[in-house]
């Protein structure tokens, strides 16, 4: 059946767009590479890579298998599993950047006062 492979299709693209977005924005954000996996910060270049790979592995599912647009159940299961995916990750980088706010800072006080 094919609907388990479109769910996935519609994951890869969903998780494409934060790591290309950050990337292209030159900005680090969490991918599986870093440590800890999924928390710590990546570059810009492994977020690019990673999103590109995503959005490659994605296109490639959909070119094996086109979908129409429209009222469809293939492109249900591909939202589906873009909402399926969108809402974890909104949930797990939301306690990331809660976890990063409330943690202390490492860094040095500047106790020369206001430059």
């Amino acid at each position: 059946m094919i609907y388990p492979l479109l769910v996935f299709a519609g994951a890869l693209l969903c998780n494409c767009v934060p790591h290309l977005t950050a990337g292209l924005q030159g900005e680090p954000f969490p991918t599986p590479f870093a440590k800890p996996r999924g928390i710590g910060p990546s570059s810009p270049l492994v977020n690019v890579l990673w999103g590109a790979f995503n959005l490659a592995a994605a296109t490639t599912i959909l070119g094996v298998h086109p979908v129409p647009l429209g009222a469809n159940l293939d492109c249900l299961a591909i939202g589906a599993g873009a909402l399926a995916l969108g809402i974890h990750l909104s949930r797990h980088f939301g306690r990331v950047r809660n976890r990063l706010v409330a943690a202390p800072s490492h860094e040095p006080m500047d106790r020369t006062g206001p430059a």
